[in-house]
């Protein structure tokens, strides 16, 4: 892999940077010292509007000083900042160090306004005025982008105001959520099912264990071959926690409900992404997030 990597765009950055600046001062230099070709009245002979004369009077002085003043600034500043390959700058300053340092000096700011929270259980938290407020602001910056404002979900992104949990409900699974994310995948098994006619009786019987409309003969034939699914699903099709594989008798339809949606997901598999959110939060906006997220499946 050390053949790949090399120095060589830093030193092709800085290059360019350096000569562009140094190429400006020349440039200031050269034009300060040609002389153009000017009649004896010193205009250069190009009229406008009938009597408007271009005249060729050097630049004012100021100017030029202000020009080179701003080329001393771009040096001093390339050496006190990044701005040169990977060079750091005197300072060692980065805009990653600023970011982490306001996020900080953030997190001790509202550190007193989480304490009260530290000692108290996930159900006492979530029967608090003012942590259900801050935890609905937590959600709404975090978590309602993909389970609606609402918390109640779309099409591949869970409900999280009923009890369907497939990684369970508590808050300890809550948390763990949150802070690692999961991966759901559901593997593409047409192929272990069966046929085309097989899948679609699989279907059948998938819908037949939630109590859904279904053809009871073509359910009946589906049941042996679920045994595929069962390795996941459970015999009984209820999932299994562990490995949050979804309950199949609820009811409760995550990618879409009816034959077609099953067969779908038979054929061509489902992954889903939650992404871990541990890095942008706070322990205790962690344990007020949790304790909100909990509380709307456990309304008293």
């Amino acid at each position: 892999m050390s053949d790949f990597v090399s120095d060589f765009w830093n030193f092709y950055v800085s290059g360019i940077v350096i000569l562009s600046i140094l190429a400006c001062l020349l440039l200031l230099i050269f034009t300060g010292r040609a002389h153009a070709v000017t009649a004896e009245d010193n205009t250069t002979g190009h009229v406008w509007d009938g009597d408007l004369r271009e005249m060729n009077n050097p630049l004012p002085r100021w100017w030029s000083y202000l020009f080179v003043i701003t080329v001393v600034f771009s040096f001093a500043y390339l050496a006190l900042y990044p701005g040169l390959g990977s060079y750091p700058g005197l300072l060692g300053w980065t805009s990653s160090g600023l970011h982490a340092a306001e996020v900080k000096e953030g997190d001790e700011a509202i550190a007193p306004v989480y304490a009260r929270f530290a000692n108290m259980s996930y159900e006492d938290i979530a029967k608090d005025t003012k942590a259900m407020a801050i935890g609905e602001r937590l959600y709404s910056n975090n978590c309602a982008q993909c389970h609606a404002s609402d918390a109640q979900g779309n099409k591949g992104f869970p409900n999280l105001t009923d009890k369907d949990w497939l990684h369970g409900g508590v808050p300890e699974n809550i948390t763990q959520t949150i802070v690692e994310g999961r991966i759901g995948n559901m593997p593409p098994m047409a192929a272990a099912v069966g046929t085309e006619q097989d899948v679609k009786n699989v279907a059948q019987y998938v819908l037949s264990l939630s109590g859904s409309p279904h053809d009871a003969d073509r359910a009946a034939l589906g049941k042996e071959k679920f045994a595929v699914c069962a390795a996941c699903h459970g015999e009984d099709g209820k999932g299994m926690q562990v490995l949050g594989s979804a309950n199949l008798t609820d009811g409760i339809w995550l990618h879409g409900y009816g034959e077609k949606a099953i067969v779908d997901m038979v054929n061509n598999g489902m992954q889903n992404v939650m992404p871990p959110q541990g890095k942008l939060l706070t322990e205790p906006q962690i344990k007020v997030l949790t304790a909100y997220i909990w509380g709307l499946s456990n309304k008293s």
